[in-house]
């Protein structure tokens, strides 16, 4: 049976390297090559498929849907290729799966380092926005961003971080300071959902308002993209915005804010390996340094 006409491979790497760390200059620099050879490669991917792959913003780049939908088959053949040889010359592989927010903004920076302190240990990371069981995705562990007892019996429960408004500066300088969460309603609020999380937030701080379902749902990622854009005004957990609060990117208008979800691990039935204990154990250590007013209940 003769195998199918193929892509260009190079470009494939490209374009998951660039899907995976948000932008092309992150991809440049994994991949050893340089950022125009990046755009090069992901136009020709783009030719090749006759579809546009991904949307330029100031910050990097975001997949489009049909970006989205080719990523998330590329990223599983690509560990798949990565998984096979690691078999044959005895590597012990860790396959995590995360939420990508959490993934690109904070994750990822953390791993090659951490690969470091396990000799003979290589990670694979798929970003997944949505997943319960990790056993059918053939995966070690995942790590979900979720109210307490929404996922049936969790490995971990890692931390609650603290979730606020945040925008760019350009877009408060332009709206004028608030003085209470009530005025929020009359901005330009970005959601990842109908309203939910918004109306979440506000129970949270005992603030009465009801938020107008919205028309456009977006990722956590896409939704504090459009916030660093000065679009809006976006929720946020700490863990997601600390850098760019520290570099001014982003800025809270408002001092309110409360605990709703919590960072959980989740793992396939049976015993996890010696590999994932060490994991679990390092990223909750991790957290709670960085994060330690997080509670987990």
């Amino acid at each position: 049976m003769s195998i199918p006409r193929l892509p260009p491979l190079n470009a494939v790497r490209a374009f998951e390297a660039a899907a995976r760390l948000g932008s092309y200059v992150a991809a440049a620099k994994a991949l050893h090559v340089t950022q125009p050879a990046v755009g090069r490669h992901v136009r020709l991917l783009e030719d090749w498929l006759g579809a546009r792959l991904f949307e330029r913003t100031s910050r990097g780049v975001l997949l489009t849907p049909a970006g989205r939908q080719y990523y998330a088959a590329v990223s599983t053949a690509l560990q798949q290729i990565a998984e096979a040889g690691g078999q044959l010359s005895g590597a012990r592989w860790l396959r995590i799966m995360a939420v990508p927010a959490f993934s690109r903004r904070w994750l990822t920076s953390r791993l090659e380092t951490l690969c470091a302190q396990r000799p003979g240990l290589k990670i694979a990371l798929e970003p997944n926005p949505t997943f319960d069981h990790v056993e059918e995705r053939n995966a070690d562990l995942g790590i979900v961003y979720g109210l307490p007892g929404q996922y049936a019996n969790p490995r971990a429960l890692l931390i609650r971080p603290k979730v606020f408004p945040v925008c760019s500066p350009a877009y408060l300088a332009a709206a004028g300071p608030l003085e209470s969460a009530e005025q929020l309603v009359a901005h330009k609020l970005i959601h990842v959902d109908d309203g939910e999380w918004w109306n979440l937030w506000f129970s949270a701080i005992g603030v009465d308002v009801e938020v107008r379902p919205a028309v456009l749902y977006l990722s956590n990622d896409h939704a504090l993209a459009r916030a660093e854009e000065g679009l809006g005004i976006a929720l946020a957990n700490e863990v997601l915005v600390r850098q760019e609060l520290r570099s001014g990117a982003l800025v809270r208008p408002l001092a309110a804010e409360a605990a709703l979800e919590c960072y959980q691990v989740l793992i396939p039935p049976g015993t996890p390996s010696a590999d994932v204990e060490w994991f679990i154990d390092w990223l909750g250590e991790a957290l709670r340094e960085e994060f330690p007013d997080a509670v987990t209940s």
